[in-house]
Parts: C-alpha cells; sequence; structure tokens
C-alpha cells in the first residue's frame, strides 16, 4: 500500500500551486510547516497535522479558500472535509468510521463553507510566537544562504521524450554534460506545469553525478527576491553576492517574477555576468521567452539569450500516455493501455495535473482495495459527466488557440498595443475565456495582464454583440471552439 506517498505527492502539488497564487513567502511560513497524513477516499476526509495551534488557526482564519479550491480539484471531491489532527488515523478508528459517522472528529473545513474563512480567535499564542522575531528571522536568512535541494524524483531518467520537448531535454543532457562549455545560459520557456523544472534538476543530478564537489543552487525567481529583500534589511548583501557568485551551477526557476524589480535585476545582472566570465552553468525557466517578459531590462534579455533558448509546449496524446504510464511504474503500477489513454485525455492544461489525476485514481484503487479498471477512472476523474464534458477548457489553452489561430503572441495579447488585429484577438480571447471557463472576471483580466475586470466584460460584450452581425467573426468563433474541442 502506498497511501503515504500518494498523499505526500497531492500536498506537493497543492505546495506548487499554493506557491503560483499566495507567492513563496506563504508556502515556506505556513503551508509548508503542515503535514498531510491521510485521505479517506470513503468518508471524503483529509488529514491535515499542523506543528502548533497557532498555524492551524492562522492557516483555516486566511487560506480556507486557498486550501478547499485547489485540493478538492486534486482529489476530484467537491464535498472534501479537511480535518487538522495530531496524529495519522490508526487503522482501526479509520475502518470504524466507515461504519459508524459519529465517530469522526469534529471537522474543521468543509467544501460548502470555503467561501467565507471562519474567524478563529488566535489568542495570546501570537504575542509568545512573535517574541525575539527579528532574531528568527535573521536565523532563518542565514540558514536559507545554504539551501540548495533538488528533487531526487526529478532525474533525465524519469523524464519522458517527446515532440514537444525533445529539443529542450537533448540541450538539458548536453549542457549537464559540458556544464558552462555548452548551451551557456540556458534558457526554457513553456506554460506551467509542462517539465521545465523537472529537467532543471535532473541537469544539477547529472552535474552532481559526476562532479562532487560542485558546487549547485537551484533557487526560484521569487524566492531569490525575498533572499536579496532580506539580505538588503539585516544588512548581509555580502553573504548573499558570496553565495552566489562563488558557485559552479546556478539553476534559477520562473525566472519572469523577477520582472518589474529594477534593485534584483541589477543583482542578478552582476552575478549572471560574474559566473557566465568564469564558466559557470547558468539554467534558467520561464512561461515565456526573454523577449516577451515585460519589465525585464533590455540588457537582462540579452544575456539570457545569449546561448540556447529551447521551448516546451502540451505534449501529444501519446506522449502524454507514455507519462501515466511512467508515473504509474514509479508506484509499482502497470496500467492498461486504455486506462492509460483515459487518464491521459482527462488532462489537457499541464503535466501536473496529469500527474494529479493519476494519483487520484490510485489512490482511490489503493484505498478502497479495486483493481485499475476503465470503471474505476470513469468513476474518480469523470464521474457523471458525458465525454464531451471531459474536455478541460482552460485559460492557457484558450491562450494558446487564439495565439496559434490568429498568429499573435502571449505577450502581444498581454500587452498595451491597441493594433486592429491585436485588439480583436485579445477582445476575442476574453469572449471565449468568460464563455468557456468558470473563472471571474478578475482571474479573467489578471490572465492577459488587465487589473480592471471591466476590460473583461466590455471585450466579451462588443464580440458578443458584434458575432450577431459579422459572418466573418462568427467563422473565426466557429473555428476556434472547435479547436477548443480538441
Amino acid at each position: 500500500m502506498y497511501g503515504n506517498a500518494v498523499v505526500t505527492q497531492i500536498w506537493n502539488d497543492f505546495l506548487s500551486i499554493a506557491r503560483e497564487e499566495a507567492g513563496n513567502p506563504v508556502v515556506e511560513t505556513w503551508f509548508k510547516a503542515v503535514s498531510c497524513l491521510l485521505w479517506d477516499n470513503q468518508k471524503k476526509i483529509l488529514y491535515l497535522k499542523a506543528p502548533n495551534q497557532f498555524i492551524k488557526n492562522w492557516i483555516i482564519k486566511n487560506y480556507t479558500i486557498l486550501l478547499h479550491t485547489h485540493l478538492a480539484r486534486l482529489l476530484n471531491e467537491q464535498g472534501l472535509v479537511i480535518e487538522f489532527v495530531d496524529a495519522v488515523p490508526q487503522p482501526e478508528l479509520v475502518k470504524k468510521t466507515l461504519e459508524d459517522p459519529s465517530i469522526v472528529p469534529a471537522r474543521v473545513i468543509h467544501a460548502h463553507e470555503a467561501t467565507v474563512a471562519p474567524n478563529i480567535a488566535v489568542g495570546h499564542t501570537r504575542h509568545s510566537l512573535s517574541k525575539g522575531s527579528s532574531a528568527n528571522r535573521l536565523v532563518r536568512y542565514e540558514k536559507q544562504q545554504q539551501r540548495a535541494t533538488l528533487h531526487e524524483a526529478y532525474t533525465f531518467d524519469t523524464f519522458v521524450v517527446g515532440p514537444s520537448n525533445s529539443l529542450a531535454y537533448a540541450a538539458a543532457v548536453a549542457a549537464a554534460e559540458k556544464p558552462g562549455l555548452l548551451y551557456n545560459p540556458f534558457f526554457m520557456y513553456g506554460p506551467s506545469g509542462l517539465g521545465k523544472t523537472h529537467l532543471l534538476h535532473a541537469i544539477g543530478h547529472m552535474i552532481k553525478k559526476e562532479n562532487k564537489k560542485a558546487v549547485i543552487v537551484y533557487q526560484t525567481a521569487d524566492r531569490f527576491v525575498q533572499e536579496f529583500i532580506h539580505a538588503i534589511r539585516f544588512n548581509k548583501t555580502h553573504f548573499f553576492e558570496s553565495k552566489y557568485k562563488n558557485i559552479d551551477v546556478l539553476l534559477m526557476d520562473d525566472i519572469q517574477f523577477i520582472s518589474h524589480k529594477e534593485q534584483t535585476q541589477e543583482a542578478f545582472f552582476h552575478i549572471f555576468n560574474t559566473l557566465h566570465q568564469a564558466r559557470k552553468q547558468i539554467v534558467c525557466t520561464s512561461d515565456a521567452l526573454p523577449g516577451e517578459m515585460a519589465g525585464l531590462a533590455q540588457r537582462m534579455r540579452s544575456r539570457l539569450e545569449w546561448g540556447l533558448v529551447a521551448d516546451i509546449s502540451m505534449p501529444t496524446l501519446e506522449t502524454k500516455i507514455a507519462i501515466v504510464k511512467k508515473k504509474a511504474e514509479l508506484y509499482q503500477e502497470s496500467l492498461p493501455d486504455s486506462v492509460a489513454e483515459s487518464i491521459a485525455r482527462s488532462v489537457t492544461s499541464s503535466i501536473r495535473e496529469l500527474e494529479g489525476a493519476l494519483i487520484r485514481v490510485l489512490a482511490c484503487a489503493s484505498l478502497t482495495r479495486q483493481p485499475i479498471t476503465q470503471e474505476l477512472v470513469d468513476k474518480v476523474l469523470f464521474k457523471n459527466t458525458t465525454m464531451q464534458q471531459r474536455i478541460v477548457v482552460d485559460l492557457p489553452k484558450i491562450a494558446r488557440c487564439v495565439m496559434n489561430h490568429l498568429s499573435v503572441s502571449l505577450a502581444e495579447l498581454r500587452s498595451e498595443k491597441r493594433d486592429k488585429e491585436i485588439s480583436r484577438a485579445r477582445h476575442i480571447a476574453f469572449y471565449l475565456m468568460k464563455k468557456h471557463t468558470h473563472k471571474s472576471l478578475k482571474e479573467i483580466g489578471a490572465f492577459l495582464a488587465r487589473k480592471d475586470h471591466t476590460t473583461v466584460l466590455h471585450a466579451y460584450e462588443k464580440i458578443n454583440d458584434s458575432q450577431k452581425n459579422d459572418a466573418q467573426l462568427q467563422q473565426v468563433l466557429i473555428e476556434l471552439e472547435k479547436l477548443l474541442e480538441v
């Protein structure tokens, strides 16, 4: 039984999502302290453990919606119940719980309660925890200087290669075999959740295997920013500069997060120059090309484009099936071809969500002791939905369809350009996003870099009205909606 591995992976997926939505400081301060203990598939209860009452109350008070929104989606259970407990429920208790609901401990968070975070008094714990907080933050900062961990599972052996990522994979292997000599810097870009971080860690693992003395630093850009701020705050900039200028390999993830941060870019610029001149390997990832990143200094863009730039896109169905089978093998499971294909077809947005879908199936099979069949997959992933409803349409997919069909870039859609063709494409994207997703106007606007949600509403109404008397626009919308069904 691999229940522990499954719930751990689910929690790690949630942390990745929370890091994108709430920011790295929130994850590091609050969620990293929480453990995911057990998922009771029968009662739809997820058991979490917090190190103390203060953290538990703070999370319940401030992050209830975030917890429920994404854990319910990852587990595909809208009726999810989340409970904070002190220890893993004993098998006997879980068994009795399935038979007698009265034994279930008092619930903490239910799905329908996630619309309003509960108002829980924290008490005197806040005062006692804040005592000496400046010293504690300084200790955490100095510990952070030495942190450079690589994910054990992210190696080249566990990466599935397909047409959508073959160039990035080949270049990553070459850069790892001859660090600092080939493809330096090496820049990977593409939508979130398609394997950029996996390759980043794989490079680090291969270099470390060949040279155990190599100093490798893996860092996310948002953590880099926070670290730089701490360095300034505690007058430790010399530690900060020393850490990054005396390494052999720098693996920087999601570098787009240093956009619009001029002082951080200045620091990274000098670090980049020092490492590059010393022929130290630099690898960066982003969700867009350097030239498409708004708020990035021109000299930074040019340096990031000095070496090789490779993209990673959504894999083909065949590659997704191979990924599902490969991931299942890591959990000592062999999937029938039809089951693997069904799981692969269930997700169109990212490999991260694809793995989440697989984990939900494996968790249900393990906890209910059922064989992994097509019926089980339908129950876990699709429930009562029809085949037509199984197609996942999200904001990134709509953006990709509009970009490909109307020949515009993501940077142009997000820009302030008012050229007729770009403006029209942007309005069409807003129209389709509002029509085909459940995202709020604010979320749709934020995706295309618009702060005012009324912009989305105006675009939707304009396209909706125009298409009634514009045959050409009607045809464009029909063609785009057909693409969304694939």
